[in-house]
């Protein structure tokens, strides 16, 4: 299939436009997307429930702010996952345009609110340990829980309201716009918008995390020089920093996951993609969903208090299961015996 040209504007906002942009042209590719979202977004859902199970189901850690957006985090990604795969599958695989625009708009806005909360709740947790680390004798009067609730509160609002401009309004067919290439309705300029949102999200992260490493190294420098014995405030500083180091690992992960997509948004901007392009973006859309199935591996490693909670709960499932497997040999045991007890009776009667 070639690149779809469309000058019309009548042209351009039909739902058969959208045939043009489902550029899987063999089976063996849409197999490949399928396997692929089906075995990455059940991993996502799996691990992040749990992750969700860890912190609520644990008084210490759905009480801390730091956790507060981790969860906020897993949510993202729980619904970036049902959404994105859904609605990914039904399009590129099973080439469903019984939909009208709205609709499609509507599941667009969907992935674009997940994913954007996603990286603005790792923006959140960036502030958290920003503030942890550069005032910590204020930490716990500025970081409160309710203050926690209400970034979150407007972070998923910013978010939804972002996501849902061109539902409102903000596409190619009310404004007679270019479209983009990429994504059918939608405006180039609102894509440009929306790649600096991100742009602008990713870089005060990276910033506040290079502050929190530098005071950390300055931290550990000052107590190789100084030899001082670790008391319960650099304890907590050294919990911080291995929590921010955990986070780094985190943005890492985004960074080398989203970038390939965030490169071709650009690009194709300024300039035309050809077919074989567009099938690259839709195999690098996935990548997105990796990232995404990682956080919580990361978590888990890196996060004792989530790792002993998960320890707790293997270890509960492991004496439940012992307790299920020894009760049937017990209640065997309880009947012979009872049957036994019965027989003697009788004999004595």
């Amino acid at each position: 299939m070639d690149i779809c040209k469309i000058h019309e504007n009548a042209s351009k906002c039909s739902v058969n436009t959208m045939e043009c942009f489902m550029v899987l042209s063999t089976q063996a590719q849409k197999i490949s997307i399928a396997t692929l979202c089906g075995l990455f977004g059940t991993l996502c859902i799996f691990e992040n429930s749990l992750v969700l199970y860890l912190i609520f189901s644990s008084p210490g850690t759905r009480k801390k702010p730091s956790y507060l957006f981790i969860s906020s985090l897993a949510l993202a990604d729980i619904l970036a996952s049902i959404i994105f795969v859904c609605s990914f599958v039904n399009f590129h695989v099973f080439n469903e345009t019984d939909f009208s625009k709205e609709m499609f708009l509507l599941q667009l806005g969907g992935v674009t609110t997940s994913f954007s909360a996603s990286l603005s709740s790792l923006l959140l947790t960036a502030l958290d340990r920003y503030i942890s680390i550069s005032r910590p004798s204020e930490y716990k009067l500025l970081m409160t829980r309710k203050r926690a609730w209400i970034a979150l509160g407007m972070l998923w609002v910013t978010c939804a309201t972002i996501a849902s401009l061109p539902l409102l309004g903000w596409n190619c067919c009310t404004l007679n716009s270019t479209c983009s290439e990429l994504f059918p309705f939608v405006d180039n300029s609102y894509m440009s918008s929306w790649i600096c949102f991100i742009m602008v999200m990713l870089g005060c992260i990276i910033y506040a995390y290079a502050h929190v490493l530098w005071r950390a190294r300055q931290h550990v420098a000052y107590m190789e020089k100084h030899q001082v014995q670790l008391g319960k405030q650099n304890t907590r500083m050294r919990m911080d920093v291995m929590l921010a180091k955990t986070l780094v690992m985190v943005l890492t992960v985004l960074v080398l996951c989203w970038s390939p997509v965030l490169i071709l948004m650009i690009y194709s901007i300024f300039a035309r993609l050809s077919n074989h392009l567009r099938k690259v973006f839709a195999f690098c859309s996935t990548l997105c969903l990796l990232n995404s199935m990682v956080n919580p591996i990361i978590y888990a490693l890196r996060s004792k208090e989530l790792y002993s909670s998960l320890r707790m709960v293997f270890s509960r499932l492991r004496r439940q299961l012992k307790a299920s497997e020894e009760s049937p040999e017990a209640e065997s045991t309880h009947k012979s015996s009872t049957i036994e007890t019965v027989c003697d009776d009788m004999h004595i009667t």
